[in-house]
């Protein structure tokens, strides 16, 4: 198995693909949701920036971390992991906030092309970085990369939903809203991931590692 060095080496190389991919993405999708009034890409758009915030906080859990005493890196985890737990309950607030807006003003887009297409190759990326964070999480033993791959996880589940939305709306136009209706629900669950993330970080037993225990 290859030494801790190395892992940290190939999470620090994740992070850094991690935010060069989600601020393209996060760009193009603002950029088409706002020009086509798409409520939903444009809120997939803000995802993908709080992506980029979790992999900056995963760089700067693991930066010099060999010079670092070991309650020195527990307390820089305990940190992170905080910060990654405000990211999910931010991610909860814009999602169902985007939905709430489409669904009360009755909005939809011109065109879910975008959001079809952008969707289809987030869903690629993602997975990929998913399992590959959730591997080096479990080997090693670190809280930080795990929340940080439920970050990878949960932007899987909106691009599933993204997509899904998109779709019906194209083949179904008059089922605009079952996309945000979606949405809505979904964020309940990425804000109870987020209040669980941020207690087991306040716990005053957090040691770090994968159960936040």
């Amino acid at each position: 198995m290859p030494d801790r060095k190395c892992l940290i080496d190939r999470v620090i190389l994740l992070s850094w693909f991690t935010i060069a991919y989600n601020l393209i993405e996060g760009g193009a999708s603002i950029f088409f949701g706002i020009s086509d009034g798409s409520m939903a890409l444009a809120g997939f758009g803000a995802d993908s920036f709080i992506e980029v915030f979790s992999a900056v906080l995963v760089l700067w859990r693991f930066r010099s971390e060999a010079g670092a005493a070991s309650c020195l890196a527990t307390e820089r985890e305990r940190r992170a992991t905080l910060g990654i737990g405000a990211l999910f309950l931010l991610l909860a607030a814009v999602t169902a906030a985007g939905a709430f807006i489409q669904l009360r003003d009755g909005r939809h887009p011109d065109t879910t092309l975008p959001g079809l297409v952008i969707s289809a190759i987030s869903l690629g990326f993602m997975f990929f970085l998913w399992r590959a964070k959730s591997r080096l999480a479990r080997t090693l033993d670190s809280a930080t990369v795990l929340k940080d791959a439920d970050c990878s996880l949960a932007c899987i589940k909106l691009s599933v939903i993204l997509f899904a939305g998109s779709l019906t709306f194209l083949a179904h136009p008059s089922l605009w809203w079952s996309d945000a209706a979606a949405a809505a629900l979904l964020s309940v669950f990425i804000g109870l991931e987020g209040v669980g993330t941020i207690r087991a970080a306040l716990r005053p037993d957090f040691a770090g590692g994968c159960g936040c225990s």
